[in-house]
C-alpha cells in the first residue's frame, strides 16, 4: 500500500537512520514512508531540487512495489506465491528477474551447508509465525520438516522453470528485502544521494554532504535502546536477532527465525549485523550468521571475507552495555566499530 504523503516517522527497531545535519548548502531534503512486503519503508533521498526529488522517490517506490509483486508471500498474486500453489509434479515457468534471483538462492543455500534456506513455509505455519506463535505436536513438526527445504524443488535454469516435488512452501523473509534495496542500487544513475531502511535493512546510494548516514544498531534485546552507531556511506546493512518477534509459549520461547536444519525456532540474546555492498547478500548472510551462532559464525565470515558483527549483552556493566564481536572484513571496514570490539564492551 502506497502513502500518498511524504513523511518522517520513529526510528526501526534493529537498524535505522539518524537524520544528517541540514546546512544552507546541502540539498534539498526529502522524506517518503510506504508500507509493503509486511513492513514499513523509510526513503530519504537529497536531491538537487524538489521536483528532481519527488520523481526519483516515485521510481523508487514503484520499484519497491514491483519487487513485492514479485516476491511478497502475504500476497496470493505474488510470483512466490504461484509457486507455493502449484500443483506438485508440475514444471511452473518463472519470469526472468524470479528465475536469476532463484538461481541465487540455491547457491546461498550450498554455500552456507543449509543455514541460509528459504523453503520453511510449512515449519513457519506449523510454529504459527504469522499468528501469535504456537508449539507444534512432534508429528505435526515431524511433517512439517519432511517438506522444507530447497532440495525438493527442481530447478532448470536453462528454460527457467521449477517444479515443486512435494508440499514444499517458500518464505522470503530471508532474503525479500535484501532483493528489494539490491534493485533500487542497480536503478539508472542519479545525481543525488538516498537511504532506504526497509524494515531494519538499510541501504544507501552515495555519501551524503556530511560524509556518511549514520546508522544505529539497536541492543540485541531491547529493539528500543541503540547499542552503538555506525557511519555507512555505501552498500547494505542487514540485522538478525529474535528481539523483534519472538512469543512466550509453553513456558518457552517461539521466534521468528528458524533453524532449517532442526526445524526449531532460534532464540539467543545476541544479534548479528552484516555489510555488503549487495543488499541481497547482505540479507541472506545475516540470516546465515545467525542460524550459524557466533563462533561458527565468526568462523565462517572469516573464511569468506564478509563483513560481520555479533553484538551479545554484556556480562556485566550498564544495562545498555554489550559485547562486540567482530569479523577482520568487519574490522577494516568500520575502524571505529573495531577499536569499540577490542574493549569487548561499548556502553
Amino acid at each position: 500500500m502506497r502513502v500518498a504523503t511524504i513523511v518522517a516517522f520513529a526510528l526501526f527497531p534493529f537498524v535505522s537512520l539518524f537524520a544528517p545535519g541540514v546546512t544552507a548548502s546541502t540539498p534539498t531534503i526529502l522524506e517518503r514512508s510506504v508500507y509493503l512486503m509486511g513492513t514499513r519503508a523509510r526513503l530519504v533521498l537529497l536531491a538537487p531540487d524538489r521536483a528532481a526529488g519527488l520523481q526519483r522517490l516515485e521510481a523508487m517506490v514503484a520499484s519497491l512495489e514491483q519487487t513485492e509483486a514479485e516476491l511478497s508471500t502475504w500476497r496470493t498474486d505474488s510470483a512466490l506465491s504461484a509457486v507455493n500453489r502449484q500443483p506438485i509434479g508440475k514444471p511452473l515457468g518463472l519470469a526472468a528477474p524470479v528465475c536469476a534471483l532463484w538461481g541465487e538462492l540455491t547457491v546461498w543455500h550450498r554455500a552456507t551447508n543449509g543455514a541460509f534456506d528459504p523453503a520453511l513455509g510449512a515449519l513457519s505455519a506449523a510454529w504459527g509465525l504469522r499468528e501469535a506463535g504456537r508449539r507444534p505436536s512432534p508429528g505435526d513438526l515431524a511433517a512439517a520438516k519432511a517438506v522444507t527445504g530447497l532440495t525438493h524443488f527442481r530447478f532448470e535454469a536453462s528454460s527457467c522453470q521449477v517444479t515443486r516435488l512435494v508440499d514444499v512452501r517458500l518464505d522470503a523473509g530471508a532474503f525479500g528485502k535484501g532483493e528489494a534495496l539490491r534493485r533500487l542500487l542497480l536503478l539508472p544513475g542519479w545525481a543525488g544521494w538516498w537511504m532506504v531502511d526497509l524494515g531494519g535493512q538499510v541501504a544507501v546510494s552515495g555519501a551524503p554532504p556530511a560524509g556518511a548516514w549514520p546508522v544505529a544498531i539497536a541492543h540485541p534485546e531491547r529493539r528500543a535502546d541503540i547499542a552503538m552507531e555506525i557511519a555507512l556511506a555505501g552498500g547494505s546493512l542487514a540485522t538478525s536477532g529474535t528481539s523483534e518477534r519472538s512469543f512466550e509459549i509453553e513456558s518457552g520461547m517461539v521466534t521468528h527465525i528458524l533453524d532449517p536444519r532442526t526445524g526449531r525456532p532460534l532464540y539467543r540474546s545476541e544479534s548479528v549485523t552484516v555489510w555488503h555492498e549487495d543488499a541481497l547478500t547482505a540479507d541472506i548472510l545475516s540470516t546465515a550468521l545467525y542460524v550459524l551462532g557466533s563462533q561458527a559464525g565468526l568462523h565462517y565470515a572469516d573464511e569468506h571475507g564478509v563483513a560481520a558483527l555479533f553484538l551479545a549483552p554484556a556480562a556485566r556493566g550498564a544495562r545498555s552495555a554489550v559485547t562486540l564481536l567482530a569479523s577482520p572484513a568487519f574490522r577494516r571496514r568500520f575502524p571505529t566499530v573495531a577499536h569499540a570490539a577490542d574493549d569487548r564492551s561499548q556502553r
